[in-house]
């Protein structure tokens, strides 16, 4: 039986411990460019910086795709030492990185790339399913068409507390921007399962807290046959208070086994902005 090691893109946002317990080998950081520089995602550029960078000439970092020529190294570490290599990409509609990943594969074998079809956390519930199937023992390509079958049972959703990141981005207009602020709009931002692609879902309205928590509950309320083994509170340089509101809130509905916090990568805080909160879960 050959031995199969996890990876994954630097956007599945598991906490260095998490990343540990789910024996994740290492990470591929995609890339952020900060007035023509090149910064690799999580190594050397942080989201209070990208933050930062916003507020002082007000626009967005770009960000970029692992190369074919990237993951080929990449990959090449652990096949070397005689590894098959179960890859775990960001969704292919945001990033060409899940494409890169596949020629690099080719080129080398042994390697499997999965499509997540999702973002962040949505991306880490699938390296965690890939994680326990690796330890049952089960063979490389098995696991891969499992894993194909539950990205369609992930389901992620941010609540974005200003719109300024997504102005600046192009993904509405500065009217839009005046409305919601005035109107105290909040909109919840919606992950295609299917492909990752992200679309703008209801939008709440009132002060974040009382908003967060009406989210949660909808979204929990959705769906009858959920998963309880896990959910994760994904933000975005959000305040410590908001985040703890919503994990009382879950954790008294006594639900789920466990209750993962994370913050959002680079990548991920870039197009969302700070005051970012979602809540990322799979059903059966």
């Amino acid at each position: 039986m050959a031995k199969i090691i996890l990876t994954a893109d630097s956007t599945c946002d598991l906490t260095p411990e998490l990343k540990e317990k789910f024996r994740v080998a290492a990470y591929t950081p995609l890339h952020i460019i900060v007035a023509q520089k090149s910064y690799d995602d999580g190594v050397n550029i942080t989201p209070q910086e990208i933050y930062k960078q916003f507020d002082a000439v007000g626009t967005l970092p770009k960000t970029a795709a692992v190369n074919v020529g990237e993951y080929t190294d990449f990959f090449k570490r652990f096949t070397n030492q005689g590894y098959t290599v179960i890859h775990i990409n960001i969704g292919s509609a945001l990033s060409s990185s899940y494409q890169n990943a596949c020629k690099a594969a080719e080129e080398i074998g042994n390697v499997y790339p999965v499509d997540s079809c999702n973002l962040s956390t949505g991306t880490a519930h699938i390296v965690i399913e890939a994680s326990d199937m690796i330890k049952q023992g089960l063979e490389a390509d098995d696991i891969v068409e499992r894993l194909k079958l539950l990205t369609k049972k992930v389901h992620s959703s941010f609540i974005i507390n200003k719109l300024n990141y997504l102005r600046a981005g192009g993904r509405c207009s500065a009217l839009a921007v005046l409305g919601a602020n005035i109107l105290q709009l909040k909109p919840c931002i919606e992950v295609n399962n299917r492909d990752g692609s992200m679309t703008v879902g209801k939008k709440y309205r009132g002060k974040l807290d009382s908003v967060l928590l009406q989210y949660v509950d909808e979204k929990l309320s959705s769906y009858d046959n959920i998963r309880y083994d896990k959910i994760f509170i994904t933000h975005a340089g959000i305040g410590d208070d908001h985040v703890k509101t919503v994990f009382d809130h879950i954790k008294n509905k006594n639900l789920f086994e466990n209750i993962y916090i994370t913050t959002a990568s680079c990548t991920i805080s870039s197009h969302c902005g700070p005051g970012t909160l979602g809540i990322l879960f799979m059903t059966e």
